[in-house]
């Protein structure tokens, strides 16, 4: 006799429709947040905000089946303009050992996503300098991270650009408190491989 597989806990059905619902805030509405998108969604589906909340994993995969469903091209494009950008920000902020992290490098970039960018400097104001001397204006952000010296926003080629700039010795940790990241050198192999 064969095996039947159970059927779905309702839990479970509901978090795989909070992940869905998460995700397509995310790519509609620009939101950046996991915790922010997957309330909103659990919220929309009547919900409480810790009731079967997914896991990041879980709406990551949910936004990539989205995006490629709704935005396959948009989203390359969009995709190849952000990493880019980033490679040119790189080489003009070599000094300060800079890694590209976020969503233009785990591919979930989409029509709202900004180059994040991690710095590596003995003060903020190297950086700051560094930028003004290049002619380049920024808006210091309020820092809501902790271990961050300083978020910097500034506009490249009309892309929003943040930057994060960590102490030195936070370089060693992976991707600044467990965040991935590349190296620019990195980041045009992965510019050479979506042209192929």
């Amino acid at each position: 006799m064969p095996r039947r597989k159970p059927a779905p806990s309702p839990s479970s059905t509901l978090r795989r429709a909070i992940a869905a619902a998460a995700a397509r805030l995310m790519a509609e509405e620009g939101i950046g947040d996991y915790g922010t998108a997957k309330r909103k969604a659990a919220r929309s589906l009547g919900a409480g905000d810790s009731e079967a909340l997914p896991t990041n994993e879980e709406v990551e995969t949910e936004l990539r089946a989205w995006q490629s469903l709704f935005q396959e091209d948009e989203q390359r494009e969009r995709l190849h303009d952000l990493r880019s950008t980033a490679l040119e920000v790189m080489e003009l902020l070599a000094d300060f050992n800079p890694y590209l992290t976020g969503s233009a490098l785990d591919g979930t970039a989409g029509r709202y996503s900004a180059v994040e960018i991690d710095l590596f400097a003995d003060s903020s104001k190297d950086v700051e300098i560094a930028l003004l001397s290049h002619g380049i204006s920024y808006d210091t952000m309020p820092n809501k991270r902790i271990g961050i010296d300083a978020q910097l926003r500034l506009e490249w080629n009309e892309l929003p650009i943040l930057i994060s700039v960590y102490p030195p010795l936070d370089e060693r940790q992976q991707g600044g408190r467990g965040r991935h990241r590349a190296r620019a050198a990195a980041v045009a192999d992965l510019l050479r491989e979506a042209a192929k």
